[in-house]
């Protein structure tokens, strides 16, 4: 017997959640996705490579475009150019990015040391649209500064409307567990009108449901759960658990080729295809030698020839 569904989110992942991605999962269940992180500075700069990570297709709403940087006014500037240009349905800031890339530029979870930076770039974007501000987070940098239900805190006065808690620091990368508890003092530092997702090791429906029993959190995000598994998201918002049959996974191999092709052709989508074959596949049998000649495939032809014959 299903229980009641659970509200889930796709997390932001560079590479992963692109708008074939996205759509898949919102089709299978997701009630938000949220796009690949975009460098605000990069949008005021008119980076075209950036708008590419921008476009959202019709099918996929809700949907939030995650920005990322350090400066409230480039921020704000960013939010209003891509208000004339984009039709997302929330704004959602990222705090807790752990690429050195991005922490060492003062950006993604850096931001955590700087509570008052983080005031000033929530207020900054909230004031520069009437969407929806939203945030995410870590526990804290490292484990001597865990500061998540304190910066929450300040995130939901400046006007977040939603924050998004990963139960790892900086430090731990995406290593150990993830502690549940300070998603749980989160939720009790905040008030109720600002939703709190749950992000860190929910693998399923048993998972998600526990999470919510122990933290109180409003819903789920799942980033690395859902590679090759957009079918995550159906258990979420069915109740019950869902493991897809080979013929499924395969088809819906042969459909998110087609997806990504048809978006960034068949050059481009066959190469980003191989990992995500990769991850539709792991666990079954001849999947190492499925991913070793998927990797050398070059035409969508020859990427589903080898698909079929392996999953029959």
């Amino acid at each position: 017997m299903s229980e009641s569904r659970i509200y889930s989110v796709l997390s932001p992942m560079a590479g992963v959640t692109d708008m074939t991605f996205r759509t898949l999962c919102h089709e299978n269940g997701a009630d938000l996705v949220v796009t690949e992180m975009v460098s605000a500075k990069a949008v005021t700069y008119k980076n075209k490579n950036t708008y590419a990570l921008c476009r959202l297709s019709y099918t996929e709403h809700p949907v939030s475009l995650q920005l990322f940087g350090s400066e409230p006014e480039t921020i704000a500037e960013a939010i209003r150019i891509l208000s004339d240009k984009v039709p997302f349905d929330m704004i959602d800031i990222n705090m807790g990015c752990p690429m050195p890339k991005i922490v060492n530029n003062g950006e993604g979870s850096a931001l955590m040391k700087d509570p008052v930076l983080v005031g000033r770039i929530i207020e900054a974007a909230s004031h520069a649209t009437d969407k929806p501000v939203t945030a995410k987070i870590r526990s804290g940098f490292d484990s001597a500064h865990i500061n998540a239900p304190e910066l929450a805190h300040i995130l939901s006065e400046s006007g977040a409307r939603m924050i998004t808690v990963h139960g790892r620091t900086r430090e731990q990368y995406y290593e150990g567990e993830a502690d549940w508890d300070v998603i749980a003092r989160v939720r009790r530092a905040v008030c109720s009108d600002v939703k709190i997702i749950g992000n860190g090791d929910v693998t399923g429906i048993e998972s998600a449901r526990e999470m919510l029993r122990i933290t109180g959190c409003d819903g789920v995000a799942i980033g690395r759960a859902a590679r090759g598994n957009p079918w995550i998201f159906k258990e979420l918002s069915d109740g019950k658990e869902y493991k897809p049959t080979v013929t499924e996974k395969r088809d819906m191999i042969f459909r998110h080729l087609e997806m990504i092709i048809a978006d960034k052709g068949e050059y481009i989508g066959v190469r980003e295809m191989r990992k995500q074959i990769g991850w539709y596949t792991a666990g079954l049998p001849g999947s190492a030698r499925l991913r070793v000649r998927v990797n050398r495939a070059e035409t969508l032809n020859e990427m589903r020839e080898l698909v079929a014959e392996a999953m029959i």
